[in-house]
């Protein structure tokens, strides 16, 4: 059963900007990181629970595409959701977004594979169908959200 997934908010503190007060590009990625652990622990796959039971889920690929800036004293939320899943392969996108003006000032994606805990390649479908499924029906919410829009 899906839930709704609430976006993950965060406030900038003073370690993450530069010498101009404006948050360093290289803590979006660390909240995608901590927005993407958010989001499992909200659809019942937190981190930890999947590895106790032999899933790794390593980032194969990371990006961002930085459209305003951040300032110290700044909230944002950080909207994730599921872009593709196939039991292989998860892409996850990112957006942050100012709880003050509501605009959208960097997107991002990650990729994911899966891994048994030996680091061998892991059909999510066939070896823990149950996970498979939570994936699978936050990546098909994605796709009923699309066609509603039509």
């Amino acid at each position: 059963m899906r839930k709704r997934i609430r976006s993950y908010r965060h406030k900038v503190q003073y370690y993450e900007t530069d010498q101009m007060q404006l948050v360093h590009h290289s803590n979006y990625i660390r909240w995608f990181e901590e927005a993407r652990t958010d989001f499992m622990e909200q659809v019942g796959l937190p981190y930890q629970a999947m590895e106790e039971q032999g899933i790794l889920c390593p980032v194969i690929e990371m990006s961002a595409k930085y459209m305003r800036m951040v300032k110290f004293g700044d909230t944002v939320r950080i909207r994730s959701k599921i872009e593709v899943y196939n039991g292989i392969k998860l892409i996850l996108s990112y957006q942050v977004i100012s709880t003050e003006t509501k605009l959208i000032h960097c997107t991002g994606e990650s990729q994911h594979c899966f891994l048994s805990n030996k680091g061998k390649p892991i059909f999510l479908k066939k070896e823990q169908p149950a996970v498979h499924e939570i994936f699978a029906a936050y990546a098909r919410k994605k796709k009923e959200d699309k066609s509603n829009e039509n």
